[in-house]
């Protein structure tokens, strides 16, 4: 991803991210995102984001990945999802139980 889309896209999920009422930290833990990662993405300092962070993202904010990526329209125009998420969703399905111990002779 070249740095000025990077830029660009975070921009965007800084204002997404403030329009839910979210501190830095509290979007990461939404996201599933460690706290400092997410700190320097956002200030622009990994401009290499990968797509599983993209996705990630999308996600705690309640939209697709392709819709961060749709520059002509603005932020504001897309009506995030307050509450549960796609990734608290996700993680509550996949989430693994676990199995009986087996008794060792």
């Amino acid at each position: 991803m070249s740095n000025d889309i990077a830029q660009r896209l975070m921009e965007r999920v800084k204002r997404l991210r403030e329009n839910l009422g979210l501190t830095q930290e509290a979007f990461a833990e939404r996201a599933g995102l460690k706290y400092k990662h997410y700190q320097s993405v956002e200030a622009g300092r990994k401009p290499n984001i990968q797509f599983s962070t993209l996705i990630k993202m999308a996600e705690a904010c309640g939209l697709e990945p392709w819709e961060l990526l749709k520059f002509d329209h603005d932020v504001e125009s897309f009506q995030p999802v307050v509450g549960e998420t796609k990734a608290t969703t996700r993680t509550s399905k996949t989430a693994k139980t676990p199995k009986p111990r087996r008794r060792s002779n």
